[in-house]
């Protein structure tokens, strides 16, 4: 029988509302906080526990699940005057899964080792619409015998899970996610570009290399995202433009050179400036057609 830990979640936007409901629809007890009350409401109203801040939470539960934007939000909601590690028991287990720098996942992970308590670093890929159907891909870095303890939790929100090393490996690997996705979506945008300025049906291109080389998840779920000119966010463009910052920040600590991952960086920064940083990452196709000249959609 699986272990039903008491779990805390904090964070409950976009990713994190979901990926807590469906571990209350699995039939844990989960205790909930974000810093909008709206948010704590709807997921109660699902079956959540309520608490008042942070730290009320860690003293109620034997495992925190954290799932905010960036490096600055995780350092508040754990190691913060008002974090949870400071209400936190020894042997109770801290679970980040937002996409954040992996020198801060190490930071953070030395300071709860000093507290004796775990540390996970676990960020996901798949967007709102697999965190919603638990099919999440999670990559975790931080201790394997902990990972293990932990599995049956990552299985309700994810359809896999991949144990990638030590602390900070998680978000390592979530940046390689990240580098990739937003390659495809920036080589996407110019196919079809390309191909309605040839006087092409976007979407007949599209079915029509889907089941090629070139075909992917990026392509089949953000091709007919660009095609009909719907943006509505999925994962917004400024969460992007933070991952990719993060990987160029991890590439010069290492010494790497990443110059396409730097060019896309400034594209994504155009759209953010032009005010499009909650629209969806596919909207990185409308900064092809604004220096084409050509619109993908017919709307």
């Amino acid at each position: 029988m699986t272990e039903q830990f008491k779990i805390g979640f904090i964070g409950l936007g976009i990713m994190g509302a979901p990926m807590a409901k469906n571990l209350i629809n699995a039939k844990y007890e989960v205790y909930v906080y974000d810093i909008r009350q709206e948010s704590i409401k709807n997921l109660v109203e699902s079956g959540a526990i309520a608490t008042k801040n942070s730290q009320d939470l860690g003293e109620k539960v034997d495992v925190v699940v954290i799932m905010v934007q960036d490096s600055a939000n995780s350092e508040e909601a754990i190691i913060s005057d008002n974090g949870v590690l400071n209400t936190l028991k020894k042997g109770t287990t801290i679970i980040d899964m937002s996409s954040i720098s992996p020198l801060v996942s190490q930071k953070i992970s030395k300071l709860c080792e000093q507290k004796e308590v775990d540390f996970l670093d676990a960020p996901v890929s798949g967007g709102e619409p697999m965190a919603i159907s638990g099919d999440l891909a999670i990559m975790v870095g931080g201790k394997e015998n902990v990972f293990k303890k932990f599995e049956s939790i990552f299985d309700v929100m994810g359809k896999s899970k991949v144990y990638c090393g030590k602390a900070g490996a998680g978000n390592t690997t979530k940046l390689a996610n990240q580098i990739i996705v937003a390659a495809n979506i920036e080589g996407l945008s110019e196919a079809l570009v390309l191909s309605k300025k040839a006087g092409l049906d976007p979407k007949v291109v599209l079915n029509a290399i889907q089941g090629g080389l070139a075909g992917s998840t990026v392509m089949n779920t953000k091709g007919p995202m660009m095609a009909d000119g719907n943006f509505t966010p999925g994962f917004r463009i400024k969460l992007h433009q933070k991952d990719l910052n993060n990987a160029l920040m991890t590439a010069k600590e290492l010494g790497v050179s990443i110059p396409v991952t730097g060019l896309i960086q400034q594209m994504i920064t155009s759209l953010v400036n032009e005010g499009k940083g909650d629209w969806d990452h596919s909207g990185i196709a409308t900064f092809i057609e604004n220096i084409s000249g050509v619109k993908i959609s017919e709307d």
